[in-house]
């Protein structure tokens, strides 16, 4: 069951993802050692890391994962791992071998079987953290496509969405956590988040998290303002 909570705007949203992540992270590392978290790309996600970059912590106990990425050259601007870098591994000290991008320069297909290779061992990660398309996508999964239920890590050919070549991981997988965090803002997400709420068939809608899931929506996008 998901809990939602409705802020005021983005900037709030940011905030209250940072506390929620922050908490995340002492519980793990106290219980377990580590803290494995899964990033996501997008805006109101970015205002989030930047916000963390600013706390302490025992960086040197996480483990980054990512949702999804695009196939675009590693460096590329567009890249999720690469806006993660900007607003969050630079500026902090998390291990370079415990940052785990998504080889997504290699095609879907290569990159899919080397993350799940990855991904082996891992789960279930403490805290997923997922956006919200205008379409009711998140991370690579598009709604009205159809994707195998056995994979833990899906290739992606045909993205409606520039580029149309991803890579994703399965609803199956992002679903195998702790914790659970979606983060949404502004008016463009207003029709995604009312099918949403109401219960339509959406990617989004079927990402669950066994413990606790929580989504951060602001007043546009919940119709409040």
């Amino acid at each position: 069951m998901l809990e939602w909570t409705i802020l005021e705007n983005a900037g709030t949203i940011a905030r209250a993802a940072r506390d929620r992540i922050m908490v995340a992270a002492r519980q793990a590392i106290a219980q377990r050692g580590r803290f494995s978290i899964v990033l996501a790309g997008g805006s109101t996600p970015a205002a989030a890391y930047r916000l963390l970059a600013k706390e302490q912590s025992p960086w040197q106990q996480w483990h980054i994962y990512f949702g999804d990425e695009r196939c675009l050259p590693r460096d590329h601007p567009d890249r999720n791992s690469r806006m993660a870098a900007e607003t969050l591994f630079e500026k902090v000290a998390i291990p370079t071998d415990q940052i785990h991008s998504i080889p997504a320069d290699l095609g879907p297909e290569a990159a899919a079987k080397s993350y799940t290779g990855t991904l082996a061992g891992v789960f279930p990660f403490d805290l997923v953290i997922l956006g919200l398309g205008e379409d009711g996508h998140t991370a690579s999964l598009f709604p009205r496509q159809q994707h195998p239920t056995n994979l833990t890590v899906l290739p992606i050919h045909n993205a409606p969405k520039p580029p149309a070549e991803r890579v994703s991981l399965s609803t199956q997988a992002l679903s195998n956590c702790l914790q659970l965090l979606f983060l949404v803002s502004g008016k463009s997400k207003q029709r995604a988040v009312s099918q949403w709420h109401a219960g339509s068939d959406l990617p989004v809608g079927n990402i669950t998290a066994p413990t606790r899931g929580e989504v951060l929506v602001d007043l546009e996008a919940f119709g409040m303002n």
